[in-house]
This record gives structure tokens, sequence and C-alpha cells, in this order.
């Protein structure tokens, strides 16, 4: 598009008064006594979501773009700690757990995994060049190569679902 200046006019993003902002959280199941963010995180990131931009959303909930910067930030930092706490409740609850050490060769991951599983009873539905794949992509920059460069937890639960969680 462009300007009536001839200058390319840079794209405006979906208008800030068509988007219902409660209306998204209550569409979404928001509940601020269950949630770990407040009605204002919820309602900045719900709006990031659908497009607006921070300024758009300062002006209208009459706050700075800075203040609405920082709130999505908290927000943000919330949603990343409640996912975190749920990953470490699930390992807590699998039946299987395997600790793999920084300096392991990822090559040696699953045997150590399937000895677990049998231990355990609990079936794994992957072949091992599968289940490397699977915690290298899941370890991010943990692993590096074949080698495991930061410590691993793997879990299992009962229907063989794999988590990999770092510390």
């Amino acid at each position: 598009m462009v300007a009536d200046d001839g200058a390319p006019e840079s794209d405006p993003g979906p208008d800030p008064d068509d988007i219902d902002a409660a209306a998204l959280l209550e569409r979404a199941g928001f509940d601020a006594d269950e949630s770990v963010l407040t009605r204002r995180q919820a309602e900045v990131l719900a709006l990031r979501e659908r497009g607006l931009r921070q300024s758009d959303i300062a002006d209208r909930l009459g706050t700075s773009r800075a203040n609405v910067s920082s709130v999505e930030a908290s927000a943000r930092d919330n949603v990343a700690s409640a996912r975190e706490t749920v990953a470490f409740a699930e390992a807590l609850a699998a039946p299987v757990r395997v600790e793999i050490e920084a300096g392991t060769d990822l090559y040696d991951a699953p045997k150590r995994v399937y000895d677990a599983c049998d231990e355990a009873g609990v079936k794994v539905n992957q072949t091992a060049p599968d289940l490397m794949k699977t915690i290298g992509d899941r370890a991010g920059d943990a692993v590096r190569g074949r080698e495991v460069r930061d410590q691993l937890f793997v879990t299992v639960d009962a229907n063989g679902q794999i988590r990999v969680r770092q510390p």
C-alpha cells in the first residue's frame, strides 16, 4: 500500500476497536481466580495474539506502551513458569524417570530409557533412532550432535508419552 504522499504505508494491523478483549477471554475460559495471570496480563496477551501492537493496546487501556510491554513480559514469564510447573508435576507422576547426565553419548540414551520402561512395564512405541531424535529435538541446546551437553530428565508416562526436561 502507498500513502497519499507516495511513501510506502506500513500495515496497520487489525482495527483495535474491532476486537473485544472481554469476549476473547470468556471464549478462552479465562478465570482470574484460577489463573497464574492477572486479568490485565490475560487481556494484553489476548490482544497481542490477535495482532494488536503494544501502542494500540496502550491507547485502548489508557496507559503507556512501556507499561503494556512490561505487563506482556510478566505474563509470558508467568506462562513459562506455569508450563515448567506442569512439566515437573508430570515428571513426578510418570512411572519412568531417567536422568541423562551431561557428557553422555546420545546413542546410549535409548537403552537407558528402554531398560527403565521394561522395569516399570511401560511400552515405548519408538525405535532407538526415533527415540534419539525425540530426545535431541526436545532437549534443544542441551544436545549438540551426539553429545548431551546439559543434564536431562526423560520421563515416560503410562501411555508411552515421552517428555524431556532440563533441570
